[in-house]
Parts: C-alpha cells; structure tokens; sequence
C-alpha cells in the first residue's frame, strides 16, 4: 500500500480481530488446542479509512482451524499466517507531470506570452522561433488544456463542417486538410450532416452557434442568405460545393484541367480524340464535358465521340469495347480514374495495346493508378490545400482577426505514367 493512503502514514490501524490468524498461528504448535483463523470479507456497503481501495470496508469472520499433525494450525491461503491482504504494500506506478506552456516556453528559450501567441495562430513571429517553438512542443509531447481553455474563453475549442446529409461519399481530401489546420490550432472538428432545404439547414447552423457547441461552422453546402439568417456577423463560412446528393457544383466541379491534358495530348502528336463522361446529373461531369469541347474545337482536332457515363469502371470498360477499330482515335480522356481504369481493361480484353495504340488518361490521382497495369495518367487537384484555406477563414473569423483573402481555386498537375504516350505514326489498331 502506497504510504500515506487513509492518512497514517504506514502500516494501517487494524482491528485486533484482523490478527485473529495470527494469534492462532502462534498458538496452534500446543497440543489438542484448536487455534482460530481470520478470513477477510469485504463488506461493499461501508467504508472505513485507512483501506487500500477507495471503495468497501474489510473485516474479518472467524473460522475453525484444526492442529495439524506437525502441531501446526491451519490459515486461509488468502491472508497468510502473518499477515493480511492489506498488510501488503504496492509500488505506486510513477506518475508523469503534463508539460505546461512554461515548460514549452523554457525549453524553447522565450517567453510563455510568445508560445501563447504560436498556439493561437497569430503569426508575426520570425521563422527561427517559430522553428525552436515547434521543437519544443514535438520534444515534450506538448498538448493544450482544451478543457482549461474552455472554461476561460467560455468557448467550446471545436468547429463544425456541415454537409447536406449523412451519405457513403464525402469530400474527404478536403475534410483532410481542414481537420488538420484546425487541430493545428488547438480544435477539435465535428461533422455533421444536415437533411433539410437551405432554410432548415440555416436554422439548423445557427441553432449550433447559439447553444455553445461549436465556436465556427464551415459549410460544404447552401444554407440561404446568411444577413437573413442573422449569422452575417458569425463565425460562418460558406464553400456550397455540395447539392443535396454531394454533387459538386462549386470550385471541384472546375472542368478546366481537361484543357490541360488536351495540351498535353496535342504536345505527343494526338488529334482525334473520343471522352468517356461521367453522368449528366454532376456539375462537374457537364464541365469536363464542355471544356473538352471546347478545347478540341479551339485547337482545330477532333472529337470522335463523347460517350455518356456513369463514373464506373463498367461505363469505361463498354466504351472502350464498343469503340469502332477503324474510328482512328488515338487519346481518350475519361472523366475519371474509375472510368480509365475500364477502358484501359475494355481495350486490353480485345487486344489493343496501351499506350502503343491508344494512350488513356484519367482524372483525381486516385492511388491505385500508380499500381494499375499500365499506371494510369491522370491529373491531381489539391484538395487539402483548398480546405485549408477554407479552415484558416473559418478561424480568423473565429479570432476575430483580418481574414485572409479565401482562394478556392484548386491547384492541379498533370501526372504522366505509362497509359499516356506518343501517337504512332501511319496509326493503325
């Protein structure tokens, strides 16, 4: 037992019946004398202090114990012949003091009001402080006290991403880096889905604010005018990249990354082309559509066909085997890596060779493309990037603080593996 527990310090008082197995220990070695053992019993509805375990009160029964034939006595294995079960001392494991933002401030060599600053996101601070602040914190496993924070902010350290209802897809490279830039800055992130028109799912929002529950809410979805609403003034911000089905419409819906791949396409000899779309319903299908379009017009090509989709690997699989052998194509952009990925295979299945006899290209950089046979050609959009910025709004706001200006335009890249390659010349499947 740890020494101070039930605040003596040591050994526990123990009732002289508790020595009961004692006392029979050492008288058991006379002749013909039945000696007496105590047994310990835990009785849960009371509490005594100077117990081992903060709960239930041990006394002890008594029990017949005959001498044994060696004069000895008999005791409960439980207790021993000496000593009970409280008798015995447990190491206490030892404990590890949480590192404070003194601590973080000492071993960074500045100021706790400067590592304050740091935590909040304020900036302003040179490079090579913010380097040794980072140091500090990654070298003594330095988290904050939320729950410290809270109760002297009265704020609840936690925002909320709001899309339109609970469904299997979700934006999940942008949650990505939104989850990361607010736990950066101290908060936890909620999601929530929210069935309802815009009106409903406004009502719903500021319903959020109003309780406590979250500081900032960052929408992925139209929740009406927010001056109306009365959340102009709020901790709110608003992307609307999702209808009611997490189709987007928004900035990921941008088809113009297909004017890229055409460029580059054109660049390796290619001039009639066919794309395999993706469905009607999504903004984001009908973009790549019209910008594919469009380029190829532009450029003076060719567009063989744009076959309607539904963004499966079946929808490319078809395509492909539908194709005529005397169509000429040489390039086909499908409107993602789903649908390359079929019509690489459609392709395959009848004996055409890729990129020897048609180069593919696909569309998201989905990992499986670097491990396909061939690897899939396909161009990236940094997702993470746009929710961190969408975030870093969201927490000036919070802050109170000037808000960025909020870009939400994607960064994209071409990324070139082996489905894409020059066009054959005299080109014949």
């Amino acid at each position: 037992m740890p020494p101070g527990d039930g605040g003596l310090g040591g050994r526990p008082h123990v009732p002289d019946r508790d020595h009961a197995a004692g006392r029979a220990g050492r008288s058991a070695g006379q002749p013909g004398r039945t000696g007496r053992c105590g047994r310990l019993r835990r009785d849960s509805n009371s509490q005594g202090p100077g117990l081992p375990w903060s709960t239930g009160q041990y006394s002890t029964d008594g029990c017949a114990g005959r001498g044994d034939a060696a004069g000895g006595s008999t005791v409960d294995a439980d207790t021993g012949p000496e000593r009970s079960e409280r008798d015995v001392k447990r190491p206490k494991p030892p404990s590890r003091k949480r590192p404070t933002i003194l601590d973080v401030a000492a071993h960074a060599g500045v100021s706790h009001q400067t590592v304050s600053r740091f935590l909040r996101g304020n900036g302003g601070m040179k490079p090579q402080t913010v380097a040794r602040i980072e140091q500090a914190v990654a070298d003594l496993d330095y988290r904050p006290n939320l729950v410290a924070r809270s109760m002297r902010t009265r704020k609840s350290n936690r925002v909320t991403v709001v899309l339109p209802a609970m469904t299997t897809f979700v934006p999940s490279q942008i949650l990505r880096g939104a989850s990361a830039e607010a736990q950066a800055a101290g908060y936890q992130l909620d999601i929530v889905g929210l069935e309802g028109d815009e009106r409903v799912r406004g009502d719903r929002v500021r319903a959020l604010l109003d309780s406590g529950q979250a500081d900032g809410v960052l929408t992925f979805t139209p929740i009406g005018d927010l001056e109306k609403l009365g959340l102009d003034h709020t901790p709110t911000v608003v992307i609307g990249e999702y209808d009611d089905q997490m189709r987007s419409h928004g900035i990921t819906a941008d088809g113009e990354p297909a004017a890229m791949i055409i460029d580059h396409l054109v660049s390796l000899g290619h001039r009639r082309f066919v794309h395999v779309a993706g469905s009607t319903d999504w903004m984001s299908a009908r973009k790549r559509r019209e910008v594919y379009l469009r380029t190829v017009a532009e450029r003076g090509l060719e567009n063989y066909a744009v076959i309607d989709g539904d963004w499966s690997v079946r929808s490319g699989y078809d395509a492909a085997q539908g194709l005529s052998a005397d169509s000429g194509v040489t390039a086909v952009l499908a409107a993602n890596d789903d649908v390359a990925m079929g019509v690489i295979r459609g392709f395959q299945d009848r004996g055409w060779r890729v990129p020897e006899d048609v180069s593919v290209f696909g569309w998201d950089n989905q990992e499986f493309t670097a491990y396909f046979n061939p690897s899939i050609s396909t161009v990236d959009l940094d997702r993470e990037a746009m929710g961190r910025r969408a975030m870093q709004a969201l927490l000036a706001r919070i802050r109170e603080e000037t808000e960025p200006e909020l870009h939400l335009d994607l960064d994209c890249r071409l990324v070139l593996r082996e489905s894409s390659g020059p066009v054959r010349t005299n080109h014949t499947l």
